[in-house]
């Protein structure tokens, strides 16, 4: 049996701007997306929040599917620059109550994992494909999938096939934005880098931290 290296069994041919172009031709946007605390809102406003959506999931005529990434924080690095802020301190409260953040932080990670969410939604365009209900997780991390032959789209087809995509994104970017969310096309190296994280779900996300205290 022929060794396959990890190119080979990734869907993805390339990523180009905002676009994601897959080796079966059909492209994908990807739209980061805030979250909203609902259950502090008032009933009027979480009444308004559901009809907004409900109106928003009306207005659209095409396929999408609204992601959530959960991943476990790292906080080694951000409490080893928390404990050096603090040394360099020379502000003696600033000092203390550093040592007591840190300290407090420490004791909380014993206690459970941090957790961070994010949420996107994924705009697919379909060119040769019949469309189905794969989406970020299974048409991005596709590590079992047959090696595929990448179709080759003409840069004028592909311009035509962006220019349609971006319109949809626009009418969700609109949509959400209605409901009360802030919601941002993801961009070439970002998108690299959520698709990175995907097919390496065991790392944790790594914090930073300031370089130093405020006076």
């Amino acid at each position: 049996m022929a060794t396959k290296s990890t190119k080979d069994l990734v869907s993805i041919a390339d990523i180009k701007d905002s676009i994601v172009l897959l080796k079966n031709g059909s492209l994908r946007a990807v739209i980061e997306v805030s979250a909203v605390n609902f259950e502090l809102r008032s009933e009027e406003e979480q009444t308004g929040i559901l009809q907004n959506f409900q109106r928003f999931l009306n207005s659209i005529d095409f396929p999408l599917q609204m992601i959530v990434n959960s991943r476990q924080l790292n906080m080694d690095e951000y409490l080893k620059k928390v404990d050096a802020v603090a040394e360099s301190a020379t502000n003696e409260l600033l000092k203390i109550q550093a040592i007591e953040y840190s300290k407090f932080v420490k004791e909380l990670l014993e206690l459970s994992n941090i957790m961070t969410k994010h949420f996107y939604v994924v705009l697919p365009f379909y060119v040769y494909e019949t469309p189905t209900k794969t989406g970020l997780l299974e048409t991005a991390k596709g590590l079992f999938s047959k090696s595929q032959t990448v179709v080759q789209i003409k840069p004028e087809q592909l311009e035509t096939y962006r220019t349609q995509l971006m319109q949809r994104a626009e009418l969700i970017l609109d949509g959400l934005i209605g409901i009360g969310l802030k919601a941002r096309m993801m961009e070439g190296q970002e998108i690299n880098n959520l698709y990175y994280s995907l097919y390496n779900p065991g790392e944790k996300m790594t914090v930073n931290a300031p370089d130093k205290l405020p006076a």
